[in-house]
């Protein structure tokens, strides 16, 4: 099928980008191993939009971009990736790519140190050396760092994962009772995300119910939701590739006290956070404002993650809001906040929503009602 040619501006956009930062960090070649960047940069997506990482890697150069991978994907990366010459090859098995790439002999290149696993990190390392005499180090920079800005499309697609997710939440809570199990409600979820037409969940289905709920990221086990529970559910339906991310905690009537005080508490926290949002400012500062408000109720030491991050392609990626981050929000950023307060053994609360940087401060993607009670 062939690109739109809107799609052909934006990877053409891409892989500008990539080339000017290669040229800024003097770097003869670079290998892209990681499935959400090789995506991102090429446009291959592998025919089942899977992100898998033997599907295949990018060598990009300044003077030449390659896409290597296996005779089972060629033909759908020819397709898919227009700026890239294909070459039927498995990457540590050197000898059906080698002598159809062009390196620079005596220099550098570099890959992705948070995806190239060690064996095959060995394996491409004597390749090179062997057949180019060139060294292999991490890179200085990390390619994902790019994709943090989204474009109009990109943040289509995420609407449309999240208008997924939203619904499924809504199928599974007007058909929820008391006694359903922890993993059944995932089950059902996980189900519905691809019958209203996503690829499937975008990460693992999290969904912790009355003392569980002490746990951030509880598997789901064979607890029953009984009345007097909150059920914290974290999940996201995959559309196209891009991943939503939204977390509700859902109250089984009738709550403690301390149950509707942590829920407000944690309410206020997102709602300060949020309206700080624009473009300049810190990531650190914004985690500060929920992480602040939670201590100042008497909670600073049941909150112990970040505030939220970036989604796009991954689930979880630049920018980080988080005490420790260094990232300045820029416009078109998403990013995810999402305090919580959880006291052990006792239960929990976490609220996530999902927002866009816009030019002038922020906007929030999430449709639904935050307060669910049964």
């Amino acid at each position: 099928m062939a690109l739109k040619q809107t799609q052909r501006l934006a990877l053409e956009a891409r892989l500008k980008a990539l080339l000017a930062k290669l040229e800024e960090k003097k770097i003869k070649a670079i290998f892209i191993t990681s499935p959400e960047n090789r995506r991102y940069y090429s446009g291959f997506t592998s025919p089942d939009h899977s992100m898998v990482e033997s599907s295949g890697t990018l060598l990009v150069t300044p003077q030449k971009q390659y896409l290597i991978t296996d005779s089972r994907f060629t033909l759908a990366a020819a397709q898919e990736a227009p700026y890239f010459e294909v070459i039927d090859g498995v990457l540590e098995r050197g000898q059906s790519w080698v002598k159809k790439v062009d390196l620079e002999k005596g220099s550098q290149a570099v890959f992705e140190p948070g995806y190239l696993n060690y064996a095959r990190f060995m394996s491409l390392a004597k390749i090179l050396r062997n057949e180019f005499k060139i060294s292999f180090k991490p890179s200085p920079f990390d390619p994902g760092e790019l994709r943090a800005r989204k474009s109009p499309s990109e943040l289509k697609l995420i609407a449309v994962a999240l208008t997924i997710t939203e619904k499924a939440l809504a199928n599974l809570w007007s058909e929820i009772e008391l006694g359903t199990t922890e993993k059944e409600a995932a089950d059902y979820l996980d189900r519905d995300f691809k019958q209203l037409g996503a690829d499937g969940p975008g990460f693992e289905t999290i969904v912790a119910a009355g003392a569980r709920a002490a746990l951030p990221h509880a598997r789901p086990g064979s607890k029953r939701f009984e009345r007097g529970d909150m059920v914290i559910i974290d999940c996201g339906a995959r559309y196209q590739g891009y991943n939503a991310d939204i977390t509700r905690t859902y109250c089984l009537e009738p709550l403690k006290d301390w149950q509707k005080e942590i829920y407000g508490v944690v309410r206020e926290a997102q709602n300060l956070a949020i309206k700080e949002i624009a473009p300049g400012r810190l990531a650190s500062q914004i985690d500060a404002v929920a992480r602040n408000y939670i201590a100042a109720a008497g909670y600073g030491k049941y909150f112990g993650h970040s505030l939220g991050h970036g989604v796009g392609l991954d689930v979880h990626e630049e920018p980080r809001i988080s005490e420790n981050s260094r990232a300045c929000l820029e416009e078109g950023q998403a990013v995810t906040i999402e305090p919580g307060i959880y006291l052990p053994n006792r239960g929990g609360v976490r609220l996530e929503q999902l927002v866009v940087v816009t030019q002038n401060g922020y906007k929030i993607l999430n449709k639904d009602n935050h307060f669910y009670y049964f």
